[in-house]
Order: structure tokens, then C-alpha cells, then sequence
């Protein structure tokens, strides 16, 4: 599909980080942008930048989504593009010892479900919302194409470390709905792909302290540095414009493998 001033796309996890840097990049192509994201100033800062729009949106919330869906198609059209990057991590063991007191406890069972309805549920509920619309457009080309979904898992999902059971439940889970995904909606010429990114050098790590942040950089083979977003914006737009690339699940980590810790 080629991006242009006669595409939309619907990026959620917008505001910030690869979901901001893959909404700069559409735009920059010429695509019409609308940010869902729940950090409004944030949002609304990026949207400004990139002359698209924003919408404070829990992607987990039906009403919320749909009332968004419905301005963003009046103003901007029937989205051909769903680039899913909203989700959150957390850091908790299946269970551990408290350390001042001792007394073993369990993983929270909330802090699990919230992991898992944010980044495996909204993200499925997203991809069910856009493609239903997508399934009403015209095909853009002579293969029949109408839309393409890219959703962002990451290598955490098959190669998670200590404490992330949650994190990695909720990007092994769209991992292993890829594929599936894409074969429900190929007849009606919809693409479906995923990206693992490993570390890259979003707002989370940008926090941490600059020697940290070259240890973790330290352990991947090349290029021996975190990640930078426009890469993962980069790859986006590039799995929306290859018609072959579809079902599929790509890593983009510098040959990086997990360890356990």
C-alpha cells in the first residue's frame, strides 16, 4: 500500500515512543494521522507537530473506541491503517518473599489482568474495530488489498525474563493471534503482521541512568546500542507498503537473545 495523502491510519500509543515515532512517519509520507492515546497533553503535542489529531482513548474501553472511530472516519475517512502500540509493562515475580518482612506472596492478581486486557485485549479489540470498517472499503490495488494491521509484541514474548510473566503472557498472546488474524481477514485483503522490538530507547529506558542504559546496550551484538524509535517507524511503514509481508512476526532487536535476568 502506498502511503499517501489519501491514506488514514489510527495509531494507538501515539503519544510517545515507537507508537510517536511511527505516527511521525506516516505523516512525513503524506498519510492522514489520528493518535489514540491516554496522555493527553502528550498526544495532543505530537498530534500537533505531525498536523494530525488526537483522542484520549483506553483501547479497552468499547464505547471509547467506537466514539472515536466514528470522528476520526468523518474527518480523516475510513482508516487503512491500524498501527497498534499501546501497552504497558510491569515488573513482578509469580510469587516472592517480601524483603523486610519475609512472608511469601503471590504475583498481584490485578497488576496481571491489567497487563493482559491493556496490551493482548485492546490490541485484539482495536484490530476487531478497524478491520470491520476496512472490510467496507473499495481495494486499493490490483491484489485486492483494502488495510494493514501492525501490532507490536516484542521479544520479551518468547524469550521473557525474571519477573515479566505478565508482559510476556500479554506479547506471547499476539504473537501466537497473528497468524490466525491474518487468515480470517485475507480473503477480504487485509494484512496482518506483528514487531518484536528488544531494547529500544523509549521514554521507560531513557529514564534510567546513562550507565545503565549502556549495559543493557553492551549485550546486543550489533549495533551494540538500544534501539531508536524511527527504526521501529521505519519497519512499520515498510510492512504497510510489502504487499508479500503478511501473518508474519518480525524481531528488531540487533541479533539480541534474552537472558534470564
Amino acid at each position: 500500500m502506498k502511503i499517501d495523502q489519501n491514506v488514514s491510519a489510527i495509531v494507538t500509543g501515539g503519544a510517545s515512543g515507537l507508537g510517536a515515532a511511527t505516527a511521525r512517519r506516516l505523516a512525513k509520507d503524506g498519510a492522514k494521522v489520528a493518535i489514540f492515546d491516554m496522555n493527553e497533553d502528550q498526544g495532543a503535542i505530537v498530534a500537533d507537530e505531525i498536523g494530525g489529531i488526537y483522542f484520549k482513548v483506553d483501547v479497552t474501553d468499547e464505547a471509547g473506541v467506537d466514539e472515536a472511530l466514528a470522528v476520526v472516519r468523518k474527518t480523516h475517512g475510513q482508516e487503512r491503517i491500524l498501527i497498534n502500540c499501546a501497552g504497558i509493562g510491569i515488573a513482578e515475580k509469580t510469587a516472592s518473599r517480601n524483603r523486610e518482612t519475609g512472608q511469601a506472596q503471590p504475583h498481584r492478581l490485578s497488576s496481571f489482568v491489567k497487563t493482559i486486557q491493556i496490551n493482548l485485549i485492546g490490541t485484539f479489540h482495536m484490530i476487531s474495530k478497524s478491520t470491520a470498517g476496512m472490510l467496507d472499503l473499495e481495494p486499493h490495488n490490483e491484489s485486492g488489498g483494502r488495510g494493514v494491521v501492525v501490532n507490536t509484541a516484542s521479544i520479551a514474548g518468547v524469550e521473557g525474563q525474571v519477573g515479566q510473566a505478565a508482559y510476556s503472557a500479554s506479547k506471547g498472546g499476539i504473537l501466537g493471534m497473528t497468524l490466525p488474524i491474518a487468515r480470517d481477514l485475507a480473503r477480504d485483503g487485509v494484512r496482518v503482521c506483528t514487531i518484536m522490538p528488544g531494547l529500544f530507547k523509549t521514554p521507560l529506558l531513557a529514564g534510567l541512568s546513562q550507565e545503565y542504559q549502556d549495559s543493557l546496550a553492551a549485550g546486543i551484538p550489533h549495533p551494540s546500542r538500544l534501539g531508536d524509535p524511527v527504526e521501529f517507524g521505519e519497519l512499520a511503514a515498510h510492512i504497510v507498503e510489502n504487499e508479500m509481508l503478511n501473518g508474519e512476526s518480525i524481531r528488531l532487536d540487533g541479533a539480541l537473545r534474552m537472558t534470564p535476568r
